[in-house]
């Protein structure tokens, strides 16, 4: 079997999908590889490299996924149409049949998805690998979500008129920096580290229980309003539930009083299928110090401020809202290492070496939880909710309106007194006609 790797066409996207160190693994277990040249570059992985690991460098996408069976990428493929701008639809690329392997935005891009059907080609989206302990080394979300983290408070401290770490000198002591994050999941708490490996005085803020104690073992204060609803906030899967308007009333009280007193705050509240949750207002950021900062990881979901823009550092009353586009991608190398690693422990299990063939098993958690076209159709469960719910939020066409029945010709003056009873008749009948109509 072969598997095929192209450059990542996507605006904003540096990483790639198999390091050499991957190719190398692919190579023992009696699979090809062909890699499109320079695919690696931005990731710092050379022609030469992937060659000294087994890979068949080839001129071209086509000829790099022409012939695949296997597709490897990061970011899911262009389509048909002007999706991307000058570049060529990857789909009509893959062979009928292939089998895709990427992160593919799911509940974003319906019309994708069915193309990808329309071809017959087998799609895994790799972030809806479930979150379960046989799939760690699988997750491709906390492996580019704990880098983000990461880069988020450099971004910061980039953007930050000061320093992060308390310094006593001879002319005087530098406070400490404040920072506050938001969304303590894999990338939060990969911030709170960060900040307090600087020097900076951290707290954090979650719905999820859970999260207090993990806060607060990297040395963080937990700031949330503790009520009743937020002990049962957390969904099976360890994602964040949606709160009430009341609860969400409540803890943006308390964090409008927190984000007076922060110079750093690093948004990461995302909920998997929904646009990003506001959690830092207009209004709030009014109240913030001249010279803060926020870091809104969320901005490729519509953000946790609405003052974010996508791929931009602004200034709005006085605080820089970056909102920079895939910062994973910001670290590419390591992105790309993680990634690919996280590839090849997906693909391993489902490679059948002496069959040499892919062994999908439908009744595999796993399997069940990232597969979403097969055969020709559309198998995810999630997928297909997301569309009939579209659907159903869709007004309802306007009935036809009914013929009106012919007026009977008038009656001569000695008949007066029916026709008079006649045209009486027909006025609630016209009424109703009327109604129809609307």
């Amino acid at each position: 079997m072969k598997i095929g790797i192209a450059k990542e066409r996507r605006p904003y996207e540096a990483r790639v999908a198999a390091s050499p160190d991957t190719v190398k693994k692919f190579v023992s277990m009696g699979l090809e590889v062909a890699i499109e040249s320079g695919a690696g570059l931005t990731a710092a992985y050379t022609d030469a490299a992937y060659e000294a690991a087994g890979a068949k460098i080839v001129k071209t996408a086509k000829d790099a996924l022409g012939s695949a069976d296997i597709v490897l990428k990061v970011r899911k493929p262009i389509g048909p149409g002007a999706e991307v701008e000058k570049e060529a639809d990857e789909i009509a690329l893959m062979k009928s049949g292939a089998t895709l392997i990427s992160l593919m935005e799911p509940y974003k891009d319906r019309a994708l998805i069915d193309a990808l059907a329309a071809k017959k080609i087998t799609t895994f989206a790799l972030e809806l690998v479930p979150r379960i302990t046989r799939a760690q080394s699988m997750d491709v979300l906390s492996s580019q979500a704990n880098l983000a983290g990461y880069k988020a408070v450099l971004d910061a401290c980039n953007e930050f008129g000061r320093a992060f770490p308390m310094m006593m000198t001879a002319a005087g002591t530098v406070p400490p920096a404040r920072v506050l994050v938001m969304g303590a999941g894999v990338a939060g708490l990969q911030a709170i580290a960060t900040a307090k490996r600087l020097g900076a005085v951290v707290s954090a803020t979650d719905v999820r229980p859970a999260a207090k104690e993990q806060v607060e073992s990297l040395g963080g204060t937990f700031v949330a309003v503790e009520d009743e609803e937020f002990k049962e906030a957390e969904t099976a899967g360890g994602y964040a539930k949606e709160m009430s308007d009341a609860y969400k009333k409540k803890q943006a009280e308390l964090i409008a009083e927190t984000l007076k007193k922060q110079d750093v705050v690093i948004c990461t509240a995302l909920i998997p299928g929904r646009p990003a949750p506001v959690l830092v207002s207009e209004d709030m950021v009014k109240t913030m110090k001249p010279g803060s900062v926020i870091v809104d990881l969320a901005v490729e979901q519509g953000g946790n401020s609405p003052l974010s823009e996508f791929g931009k550092v602004v200034k709005k009353h006085g605080v820089s809202i970056v909102g920079h586009a895939n910062v994973p991608s910001r670290i590419a190398v390591d992105a790309s290492a993680l990634y690919a690693k996280n590839v090849l422990n997906f693909l391993t299990p489902l490679y059948d070496a002496e069959a040499k063939s892919l062994k999908i098993n439908l009744e595999d958690e796993i399997v069940k939880g990232s597969l979403i076209t097969r055969d020709g159709e559309v198998v995810h469960p999630s997928v297909l909710a997301v569309e009939a719910s579209k659907s159903a939020a869709k007004p309802a066409a306007k009935p036809a309106a009914k013929p009106k029945a012919p007026r009977k010709p008038a009656a001569k003056s000695a008949a007066k007194p029916k026709a008079a009873a006649a045209t009486a008749a027909e006025k609630p009948a016209q009424a109703s006609d009327k109604e129809g109509d609307t």
